[in-house]
């Protein structure tokens, strides 16, 4: 009798001990660290209850000579460049070889754990950062040529470690600094010296529901206007004034989508201007002049997480891409009359093309990027494969960006490649590990003239790439 007794207590007791163990895990203090960061793995808190505005609650913490950031060239102020399309417009002349050193690093600097990327204008960097040690967003105004800090707005913010805390790159002009942080907060600031413009709350004002591991749009600076995807009940797109943070118009969610990853695309298509967007339900089409809602469909969703951003090409195309055995799909658009429609005009598996979480670089009729499987893939604007560099040179969740005939392309571990934008093959040129002991170097690059902007989870680094 005992021996049976035994037999039934020990699983029952095993079983007990499981469910205290996953209890422990999933209430451990806020420090301990995650041993695997894979997005899909949690899902993000909710939205501080306890400050309505926490944006607009900030202060500004300045350097003594805050009036000097470096007299450099180049800009990439925004997300995926100047162009919106991931390639910088206009580089000098980089090196196509680095020598077994590497590029040269210029210098690095500690930042929050995540994957926000820099913007740079006027000699400036500008990243979103979060300070877990004193519970602070903050929107950071470092110098291009040291990387030392100009100033810093910071706010108070309660976030949670979920696979890092910041995934969103500002927009940047003269006078103007826009971001939005981990919780859907969305502060404008002056570019030149941080005092704040105006603050919203997305989840407050336009009920927004945070997205899984955080906010990861990218706000839009257009003109006069700002243009963000709240996704809430009563808008799905909306315009503010870049002045002021007033509303100019909002477009109407009939289908309740709500907020994912990606962020808003231009598309230009029979003399008008579109903004187009990936809800959770689908992709959408909105009149940049008035906010009406053009077009919606249905045929791209992705049910885990939406991430890159649409890519928009010649003739009304659009490219969309996604990880979690999403693929790919195109899009055309098509004028009937006053009114404007979307169809399918293919889709892809995800063997052949898609994007986990890096958006794709299209150019001269070729779509580069990085597939779910790691590999660094080339297709045609037909879908039709072109190249992949091979299940032996992998890149993981990196980032990628093009300038001139150059490709630069990071791994997990911080290993940077520079490769041809080569129409027929793959044609590796020069790789470098430049994080020694990198882990999770998922943040979009940028390069302003012949700096190279690169980070992993926990620091920014800025390389010298240039060449003769």
């Amino acid at each position: 009798m005992k021996r049976q007794i035994l037999q039934y207590l020990f699983p029952a007791a095993a079983a007990i001990a499981a469910a205290v163990a996953l209890v422990l895990f999933f209430n451990r203090p806020a420090g301990d660290p995650l041993r695997e960061r894979l997005p899909g793995a949690d899902q993000a808190s909710g939205s501080d209850s306890a400050t309505v505005n926490p944006g607009a609650a900030g202060t500004v913490t300045a350097t003594e000579d805050p009036d000097r950031p470096a007299s450099l060239p180049g800009a990439w102020p925004w997300f995926r460049g100047p162009n919106r399309n991931g390639i910088a417009p206009e580089t000098p002349p980089l090196a196509r070889s680095w020598g077994t050193g590497g590029p040269r690093q210029l210098w690095s600097v500690a930042v929050g754990e995540g994957y926000g990327g820099a913007a740079v204008l006027n000699g400036c960097v500008y990243l979103v950062d979060f300070d877990r040690d004193k519970r602070e967003s903050a929107v950071r105004c470092l110098s291009l040529g040291d990387g030392r800090d100009l100033w810093r707005y910071a706010y108070p913010l309660s976030v949670k470690r979920n696979h890092g805390m910041t995934r969103t790159v500002p927009a940047i002009t003269d006078k103007f600094a826009v971001a939005m942080d981990p919780k859907c907060n969305v502060v404008c600031v002056d570019s030149g010296n941080g005092q704040l413009r105006w603050a919203l709350n997305l989840v407050h004002d336009c009920g927004t529901t945070i997205p899984p591991w955080y906010a990861g749009q990218c706000p839009l600076i257009d003109g006069p206007a700002v243009i963000l995807a709240p996704a809430g009940p009563d808008a799905l797109l909306m315009a503010v004034e870049l002045e002021t943070g007033k509303p100019i118009w909002k477009t109407p969610n009939p289908r309740g989508w709500k907020m994912t990853h990606s962020s808003v695309a231009i598309v230009d298509f029979g003399g008008r201007k579109i903004y187009i967007y990936c809800g959770s339900g689908g992709v959408a089409g909105i009149a940049a002049e008035s906010g009406e809602l053009l077009f919606d469909t249905t045929d791209w969703k992705i049910s885990l997480a939406t991430v890159p951003t649409p890519v928009p090409l010649e003739n009304g195309k659009i490219f969309l891409s996604g990880g979690y055995n999403a693929g790919s799909l195109m899009l055309q658009l098509k004028q009937d009359g006053s009114k404007i429609s979307a169809r399918t005009l293919f889709k892809l598996g995800p063997e052949v093309f898609g994007a986990t979480q890096q958006t794709p670089v299209y150019r001269d009729g070729l779509i580069f990027g990085i597939r779910p499987d790691g590999q660094f893939a080339c297709i045609d604007a037909d879908g039709k494969p072109v190249w992949a560099s091979g299940s032996g040179t992998q890149f993981g969740l990196g980032p990628l960006l093009m300038a001139g005939e150059l490709i630069f392309a990071m791994n997990d571990s911080g290993r940077l490649t520079a490769m041809e934008a080569s129409r027929t093959r793959f044609v590796p040129l020069a790789q470098a590990q430049v994080f020694k002991d990198g882990h999770e170097s998922w943040s979009p690059m940028t390069l302003a003239g012949t700096r190279l902007l690169v980070r992993d989870f926990t620091r920014l680094m800025c390389l010298e790439v240039g060449g003769k």
